[in-house]
């Protein structure tokens, strides 16, 4: 990204990559030398450490949460809570993270959450208008469907969704609700879940937690660029 961003700029430029997407890196690492134009090169240069500042952050998040859970089933999810124009990259610097998408818009999978069920009058509504959505656009999309308590995990599992997120259950109930589930359809939790409280989440069997703070408020890495 920060290449193109140089090579919008300046086409005569020479952008000399010092690692690749996804390596390791470590404080008075080199990423890329800069070779053309100082007016050009300091044309781009904001631009382009801007976006490596906060897209190197999101994959250094995305890349902490998926360690921490390296033994484990569970899988690390994003969100659609994104920087409006970037959810590409950022979605992008997720997965280099060694993260995994939900979803990248509202075209790859229907989520019903709690204001859905609420708007549709119940869940049962929800979930027979979005199947019917489906069958009427020839569409082959997966309905995740949002939970707030266990008569809705029940009324979600007699309904035949592909997945149940288990929105603000704690550990305990999440691996009551896991184990009620018993493998019928994909589990996931979500809400209010951080990198110091997702351990007992994991352990409890759910396959899948989103964090929106991968890419809402995650910190951009300290980068500069120097003459040389």
């Amino acid at each position: 990204v920060a290449e193109r961003v140089f090579k919008i700029v300046d086409p005569l430029l020479e952008f000399d990559a010092k690692v690749e997407d996804g390596d390791l890196c470590h404080y008075g690492d080199v990423l890329a030398v800069i070779r053309g134009s100082a007016r050009g090169i300091l044309t781009a240069e904001r631009t382009a450490l801007n976006f490596l500042q906060r897209l190197c952050g999101v994959a250094t998040a995305s890349h902490r949460y998926a360690r921490e859970l390296e033994g484990y089933k569970t899988v690390v999810l994003d969100t659609r809570k994104t920087t409006p124009g970037m959810r590409i990259l950022e979605k992008m610097a997720v997965k280099i993270g060694g993260g995994c998408n939900h979803r990248i818009g509202l075209f790859d999978m229907i989520l019903l959450k709690d204001n859905h069920v609420d708007f549709a009058g119940g869940i049962h509504n929800a979930v027979t208008r979005a199947k019917e959505y489906c069958k009427a656009k020839g569409k082959n999309l997966k309905i995740e469907l949002e939970v707030r308590n266990f008569d809705e995990l029940q009324q979600a599992l007699n309904e035949g969704v592909d997945r149940i997120m288990f929105d603000n259950f704690t550990p305990e109930d999440t691996k009551k609700a896991v184990e009620i589930v018993a493998g019928r359809c994909e589990t996931e939790s979500s809400g209010g879940i951080t990198y110091e409280t997702m351990l007992p989440y994991a352990q409890s069997g759910v396959d899948f937690i989103s964090f929106g703070a991968l890419t809402h408020s995650v910190k951009g890495l300290d980068m500069s660029f120097k003459a040389c």
